[in-house]
């Protein structure tokens, strides 16, 4: 069980750690075949909406019940799966500190703690799809039960999947214990559920923060940490039915807006297999080569350019480390010193769009994907700017020799090459930006585009592969959604203790106002980025934070950026950041050497970041 752990993981982008994820069980082929062909059927369903409206102006009101419909089953069953692979988002740091006997008791204790969390919920899951009975959709015209029912299905594989795990894995023994221990700790809070109703939002303490946080180093996934703290405030400390928290869990997995996660995903799967993103960095590399400290600048504006394709610190790394890193040995550059920079470059170019992390932020906080993209795109070139700098002078030493200009014939051959490549990031900002068309529909047409491109110049996806990619979107896409689920749940129970209410008057009373606001916010988001990773971070504490924000007058796209980019470089500090050791591994590098490399480059980031909190007009200007 891991990050990419052994059973209980993580997805692509929000890598834990760096074990590899196992295959996929033989007894789940079925359902891998049907969360594939619930993709296939949003793309196709999203792109006959955005053609029967734009084409022939007749919009299909049933298109989106229809989406949303198959989106929630895409999501349990994808949970399932990225349970099944290794491909649900842990925290294994402290695990490994443990000696080898408390290793395995834990490895007994955290499926079995998950598998406490699905056997309380599922009846309520149940009963929560039956009472949606009495609703039916608007244009369908059906029960909303054929959509919740996603939810106990889902919750009923993922306890066979853990439970199979678990005997399968660890001794009888340590299961047992386990079993004891889970047990006393639910009797002891039984025993003092009065004296814990009866107490005041110091209980929240308990529940929320030492429950997870224990969850957290015993290295169950972050999606059943938030849900089992969540569970165990709302059972034993209130007066509120377990049922209400499956309707939390609903409704922050079930965002239409969310829709264009899955597809973006897939996204990058198309930009891997087809080559285009090594056709971007072959064409960078032609023009700016042959520059002192120029292969950095290639990394750099590489993973800038890429990831407006694939939206994914996983893919964006994984496609430029291994066209330049041979190269850039060559010229005097040490490992160390390209994790470091490949590890910054990725957190600079998160806010690129089109970001998951931008897409999630909209849809939690409110705010316009829109603008959050055009924002996003300047403040990556304000991050872009400080890491180009620091390489320079970082360069000044390299060896240069037999280095030479590349010629004009090749440039332009390169150009042609990458040219229907390079389109695709500023055809997607453009389109949002400008109203066209939503982040969702945009996601879509750059799928066909690049489905299109790749196979008339890049080669073409092979069918086995396509069916592949579209597997590791629906487990990647559960592990996202399952995590948002959980921590809106714990957002809204923090919400309603009125803990919001609290830090928003203690925040609001701080000397120094927005300015002390906007600091305290950038350490919270680095110390989150670090434990956390960003879909988390986001979804529990933008409820909390925005509303503040707001209140003191700070621009929303403006705290955004700030929040965004703070978030992404604790994700890349060591020595808990999720995102470094995936650098490491992508690049094979020992994190042991890499950590102290990597500290100037985090200082370059951190000043680009104060930089852009000082000055909200950068944020703002292009709105």
């Amino acid at each position: 069980m891991t990050s990419s752990a052994t059973t209980l993981a993580s997805p692509a982008p929000l890598v834990a750690e760096v074990e590899e994820a196992r295959p996929g069980s033989a007894w789940l082929r079925p359902l891998e075949a049907v969360g594939a062909a619930l993709l296939v059927t949003i793309v196709l369903l999203l792109l006959a909406g955005v053609t029967s409206r734009y084409v022939f102006s007749l919009p299909v009101v049933w298109i989106d019940e229809v989406a949303s419909l198959s989106f929630l089953w895409l999501a349990m069953i994808g949970s399932a799966l990225a349970l099944d692979r290794n491909e649900h988002l842990r925290l294994t740091l402290f695990l490994r500190m443990f000696p080898a006997p408390l290793q395995r008791f834990i490895d007994a204790f955290a499926p079995l703690a998950v598998a406490a969390f699905l056997v309380t919920l599922i009846y309520p899951a149940f009963d929560y799809a039956f009472e949606e009975w009495f609703i039916t959709s608007p244009a369908l015209n059906i029960p909303n039960t054929y959509r919740t029912a996603a939810i106990p299905f889902g919750m009923t594989v993922m306890l066979a999947v853990v439970l199979r795990y678990a005997l399968r894995t660890a001794s009888a023994r340590d299961l047992v214990l386990a079993t004891l221990l889970l047990a006393a700790v639910a009797l002891a809070l039984w025993f003092l559920s009065p004296s814990l109703m009866a107490a005041g939002n110091s209980k929240l303490i308990l529940f929320l923060v030492v429950f997870v946080a224990v969850c957290l180093v015993a290295g169950v996934p972050i999606a059943f940490c938030f849900g089992l703290g969540t569970l165990t405030y709302l059972g034993f400390a209130t007066q509120v039915p377990i049922f209400v928290m499956i309707g939390r869990m609903d409704e922050g997995m079930s965002g239409l807006i969310l829709l264009s996660v899955p597809i973006f995903v897939l996204l990058g799967c198309i930009l891997d297999a087809t080559g285009m993103g090594k056709a971007i960095v072959d064409f960078l590399a032609s023009l700016l080569g042959h520059v002192r400290a120029g292969m950095s600048y290639v990394l750099l504006g590489s993973l800038f350019i890429v990831s407006g394709i694939s939206g994914s610190k996983v893919s964006d790394m994984a496609t430029v480390a291994p066209a330049l890193f041979p190269e850039m040995k060559r010229r005097g550059h040490s490992p160390r010193e390209m994790i470091a920079l490949l590890a910054t470059g990725a957190a600079m170019a998160d806010t690129v769009p089109p970001s998951i992390v931008l897409i999630v932020l909209g849809a939690a906080a409110g705010v316009s994907i829109a603008g959050l993209f055009t924002s996003g795109f300047v403040v990556a070139m304000v991050l872009l700017a400080s890491l180009a700098i620091l390489a320079r002078w970082k360069g000044r030493h390299e060896d240069m020799r037999g280095v030479r200009r590349a010629p004009m014939a090749l440039i332009g051959r390169t150009l042609l090459v990458a040219a229907p490549a390079l389109v695709l990031p500023f055809l997607i900002r453009s389109t949002v930006a400008g109203g066209v068309a939503t982040a969702t529909e945009v996601s879509t047409i750059a799928v066909v585009y690049a489905l299109f491109i790749g196979a008339v110049l890049y080669g073409g996806i092979g069918w086995r592969t396509f069916y592949r990619m579209c597997v590791d979107t629906a487990a990647l896409t559960g592990a996202i959604l399952l995590i948002l689920g959980t921590a809106l749940a714990m957002a809204w129970a923090i919400t309603q203790a009125g803990v919001a209410q609290s830090i928003a008057g203690f925040m609001t009373e701080l000397p120094g106002g927005r300015f002390t606001f906007l600091a305290l916010t950038i350490v919270v988001f680095l110390l989150l980025g670090c434990i956390l990773e960003g879909l988390p971070a986001i979804v529990l504490m933008a409820p909390l934070m925005f509303p503040i924000a707001k209140k003191l007058g700070i621009n929303d796209i403006h705290y955004s950026m700030v929040v965004v980019t703070a978030m992404n470089i604790g994700l890349m500090t060591p020595p808990i950041g999720v995102g470094f050791y995936l650098a490491c591994r992508i690049g094979n590098v020992s994190p042991d050497d890499a950590i102290g490399a990597i500290w100037p480059y985090l200082i370059a980031l951190l000043g680009g970041l104060i930089v852009i909190a000082a000055v909200p007009s950068i944020s703002t200007a292009f709105l």
